[in-house]
């Protein structure tokens, strides 16, 4: 079986998130993750942005380089905090090409409750949200993650 190693970077204002919802829709193969049904998954780095501007994406992923990640995760936690994250697209942008790694925005599916408060904060009206939240909204799956 096919082994991939991955990091998380999560959002620092959720420092203490022991990673319940990342680590269960890992194991399950939900959200983002579903892109690894039929592998193996070893998750080799586990940490935060260090908060605004991300100081630690600079860092991190060298460190998760070392031990051989092939796929970082912006968690899903930038993209449901209020206001989310105004730097993935940059962080994205700033790993693959310093550390030519592969990054997905997302992990675990958009729980219903911040699904719909950000509906009505219109936090994700523009195309570019769309397409970030789109793999993350469609599955029934995230009912489950409220």
């Amino acid at each position: 079986m096919e082994k991939v190693k991955i990091g998380i970077i999560i959002c620092d204002r959720y420092h203490t998130c022991a990673g319940g919802k990342c680590l269960r829709s890992l194991h399950k193969r939900e959200g983002s993750f579903k892109r690894y049904e039929g592998k193996e998954i070893e998750l080799v780095g586990f940490t935060t942005c260090n908060g605004c501007p991300g100081g630690n994406v600079e860092y991190a992923p060298d460190e998760m380089a070392k031990n051989g990640v092939q796929v970082i995760h912006l968690a899903t936690g930038m993209i449901v905090g209020y206001p989310p994250c105004p730097r993935i697209n940059y962080f994205k942008k700033y790993i693959e090409g310093k550390y030519q790694v592969e990054v997905v925005l997302g992990t675990h599916p958009i729980p219903e409750k911040y699904y719909q408060e950000h509906l009505k904060l219109k936090s994700w009206d523009s195309p570019g949200w769309q397409e970030i939240i789109e793999g993350l909204i469609a599955t029934e799956d995230r009912l489950a993650y409220n």
